[in-house]
């Protein structure tokens, strides 16, 4: 792999290393598998970084390639994973350390959000990331009709379930 292509990883990956955070806060609990999962989004991302061919935004595309990343671990979590070893790579990536604490004020929201299905876990994250639905659509691989409509369904099933008696 050549040097440059290491360098550019590395930086596009410090630069959007938050977007993994909470991906792997939405589909964790705990910090070990929130580590897990960083790490194992993180390799993916580095596997497939020679393909990306920069025609969407690196964070579009690394948002697809983290999201698939978890649903299948925790929707196959019974199957294992091929992974490499992380450690042979001549690259290391400092991760900056996630502060639960400052998260604790939603901790109801991830709650709720957790009791949402894999696509509709991925639909909220992005946007309470203030992506627009036409990026949201692109990244899920969905109509932005579509988007449009199940983001509204969305948003009631979690009102219902952070307000089930409707006061």
């Amino acid at each position: 792999m050549n040097e440059d292509l290491e360098k550019s990883f590395v930086k596009q990956l410090r630069e959007n290393q938050n977007i993994i955070h909470k991906i792997c806060r939405l589909y964790t609990s705990g910090d070990d598998a929130h580590k897990d999962l960083f790490q194992e989004i993180t390799i993916q991302l580095w596997k497939a970084f020679p393909k990306f061919r920069g025609d969407s935004k690196f964070s579009t595309w690394a948002y697809r390639v983290a999201l698939n990343t978890a649903i299948t671990l925790y929707r196959k979590s019974t199957k294992s994973i091929a992974t490499i070893d992380y450690e042979k790579h001549q690259f290391f990536i400092s991760q900056e350390e996630y502060n639960f604490e400052e998260e604790e004020r939603i901790k109801l929201m991830y709650q709720a959000v957790h009791q949402l299905n894999d696509i509709e876990k991925a639909l909220v994250f992005m946007y309470l990331e203030d992506k627009d639905y036409t990026e949201i659509a692109e990244t899920l691989g969905i109509s932005e009709v579509n988007a449009r409509v199940k983001m509204n369904r969305i948003k009631g099933k979690l009102k219902k379930i952070l307000n089930p008696l409707g006061v």
